[in-house]
C-alpha cells in the first residue's frame, strides 16, 4: 500500500491541500471532513483500492493513519 496514491485520493476528494495530509492529520479538524465528506471518501477509496469499508469501521477512521492502516490491512 502506497501512502501516496492514498493521500492523492484524499487531496482528491476532500479538495484540501496536499502539506495537510499527513498521517496524524485528523479528518476532522485538520482536513475540515464532515460526515458526508467522509461517506464521500469512504466511495472514493473503495473505487480506487477494491475494498469494502463498512459503516461501523468508517466512524472508527479519525486520522489519516486510521484510513491508510485498514487499507493496508484489508486490500487485496
Amino acid at each position: 500500500m502506497d501512502f501516496e496514491a492514498v493521500k492523492n485520493v484524499i487531496v482528491e476528494t476532500l479538495n484540501c491541500d496536499a502539506d495537510a495530509v499527513k498521517m496524524n492529520a485528523s479528518l476532522q479538524e485538520d482536513l475540515d471532513a464532515d460526515s458526508l465528506d467522509a461517506v464521500e471518501l469512504a466511495m472514493a477509496l473503495e473505487d480506487e483500492f477494491g475494498v469494502t469499508i463498512a459503516d461501523d469501521k468508517l466512524g472508527d477512521m479519525k486520522t489519516v493513519a486510521d484510513i491508510f492502516n485498514y487499507l493496508k490491512e484489508n486490500a487485496a
